[in-house]
């Protein structure tokens, strides 16, 4: 099984567009020793030929111009892409379904709480039934897990984690369990998973048994500290109350991750303030110590 990732950011990527913090300028004008990161958005495979894309961000157009395994060239039209499975309806985890209106008929996989956001609130599905057409697969947390016709021997499941729905979503502070799921994704000719959760509030039972038993992790790493977007004057939230659990701190997602030997650990979904981005600071130099890496746009995992 490989896992591509398309990429690593958070929302508004790396640099964010209007943003001036110490991380974005620095990048911009070679400062920083730093890449820059298109938004979050990963794709699995069984055989380096037949891919899902797991969240379609909004810079996905330019992820596939940058990685050619994902445009194969066999016809006139042609992808790599043979279906879209969605973890929440976050706004940078779908609107990139608008750019691939041209093709055929979408194959999305999700739960019935973000297609009713997206078929409502963010009506991308209803307004993709007048270019290529949508057709919905139903993710039930329910009765273990599912495949994808053509990703061969990878079962997935999804798991409901506690993040936060979307701010255009009917029950955005009223949460229920569909509405954000992390993915158990496993190669059935190995036994070896990847357990990906790009956005997670906090380690509940599920989600720590999950991470422990796991080969790789791909897992939220959007901000160091809680207060952080306060402290930098760029935001009025803490990490929490945007469904995101800070790294730092005794019960930060760090202190979860050093105790588990042996996987491989990686970050994603990582904010443009975040200091871990600056492959010099002292946060950076932390996660080497615990053994974590910080995803990129490019960056490949073979389980």
């Amino acid at each position: 099984m490989r896992v591509l990732v398309l990429g690593a950011a958070a929302g508004g990527g790396f640099p964010q567009w209007n943003c001036n913090c110490r991380n974005c300028r620095g990048v911009r004008d070679g400062s920083l020793k730093a890449r820059w990161r298109t938004q979050s958005s990963i794709a699995v495979s069984a055989d380096s030929h037949n891919w899902v894309l797991i969240n379609a961000s909004p810079d996905i157009l330019a992820q596939l111009k940058a990685l050619p395994q994902l445009q194969p060239a066999r016809k006139l039209r042609d992808t790599a892409i043979i279906a879209v499975l969605l973890v929440d309806s976050q706004l940078d985890h779908t609107l990139g379904l608008g750019m691939l209106r041209e093709g055929e008929r979408l194959q999305v996989y999700c739960t019935a709480s973000v297609r009713t956001d997206l078929m409502t609130g963010n009506p991308l599905l209803r307004i993709l039934e007048n270019y290529c057409g949508v057709d919905w697969h139903e993710i039930k947390l329910a009765g273990g897990g599912f495949r994808i016709p053509g990703i061969a021997h990878v079962e997935f499941v999804a798991v409901p984690v506690s993040s936060k729905a979307p701010p255009y979503s009917p029950h955005r502070d009223a949460p229920c369990e569909e509405d954000n799921v992390a993915l158990m994704i496993t190669d059935g000719l190995s036994g070896r998973s990847l357990f990906y959760a790009p956005g997670l509030a906090a380690v509940d039972g599920k989600a720590w048994e999950c991470m422990s038993g796991a080969a790789g992790l791909l897992i939220d790493g959007t901000f160091w500290t809680d207060d952080e977007m306060i402290k930098l004057g760029a935001g009025c939230k803490r990490a929490h109350e945007m469904g995101h659990l800070a790294l730092s701190g005794e019960s930060g997602m760090l202190s979860y991750l050093r105790r588990i030997p042996g996987a491989r650990k990686v970050l994603i979904h990582i904010n443009n303030t975040n200091p871990i981005l600056d492959e010099d600071s002292a946060q950076r130099r932390e996660l080497e110590r615990a053994g974590v890496e910080v995803a990129y746009d490019g960056m490949e995992i073979v389980l």
